[in-house]
């Protein structure tokens, strides 16, 4: 597996936000994770990323233990809902900036922009700043921004949550494309349960800490308790 993680656990103070969560995760896979605010799923991202210590358990990225490399140097890039694009720095420059911290010649910089923007229908915003695009247009130039530099694993944390429904289908359908392009291992963290059955190649849900993943889609809408719920609780509505 790619992405291994064994007996992970958090508390802050009393409160158990983790508890021994196991997570095995393929390359080139999508793993959706759904639950309900306060369960959990935004700590683990956090503790993948390097952003946030464990007290205890295993990473391991394509076999080796990551606890102790620092969140610069773990390749991985995390999403939040929000786009946070530096506001000073037009489409293209932004879409750029891990390529220019890593030093890389100039023409090799523009070719990889230009054909990241074009892969992004953004080859015509490319002199805009932030604050002249959509929400959605926003959103395209942080994913572009986030996989030109091929991270090992993309974190997303809700990433389409701020977005109407329209824009948030066609944000849905570009990352299914991206994902089938770009060599890159996924999480998927959503409260939304169609999203989670669109998006992931496997599901988990997270309650009170644990994890549970399914084996595939079909086993998780066939068996799952939390899938019934949900669809009870919109069915009262």
């Amino acid at each position: 597996m790619f992405l291994e993680i064994n007996d992970l656990h958090k508390k802050f103070g009393a409160e158990n936000v983790l508890s021994d969560l196991n997570l095995q995760l393929g390359e080139r896979q999508m793993l959706s994770i759904l639950g309900r605010s306060g369960c959990g799923k935004t700590t683990l991202l956090k503790i993948i990323a390097g952003l946030e210590q464990s007290d205890g358990g295993i990473i391991k990225i394509a076999g080796k233990v990551m606890n102790e490399v620092s969140a610069h140097q773990r390749n991985i890039v995390y999403m939040y809902q929000e786009p946070l694009l530096f506001p000073h720095l037009n489409v293209f420059d932004n879409v750029a900036f891990g390529l220019r911290l890593r030093k890389m010649l100039r023409a090799t910089i523009e070719a990889r922009v230009s054909e990241m923007l074009d892969a992004l229908e953004l080859s015509e915003q490319a002199r805009k700043m932030p604050h002249q695009l959509s929400g959605g247009q926003r959103q395209r130039v942080a994913f572009g921004r986030a996989l030109i530099i091929n991270p090992q694993v993309l974190l997303l944390d809700e990433p389409f949550g701020a977005l109407d429904t329209e824009t948030r289908q066609a944000m849905q359908v570009l990352l299914i494309r991206i994902m089938q392009t770009h060599p890159i291992t996924a999480i998927f963290v959503t409260h939304d349960l169609k999203e989670a059955i669109i998006m992931g190649d496997r599901i988990g849900i997270m309650e009170k800490g644990k994890l549970a993943i399914f084996p595939d889609k079909k086993t998780f809408i066939a068996q799952n308790e939390y899938v019934k719920k949900e669809i009870n609780f919109w069915q009262n509505l």
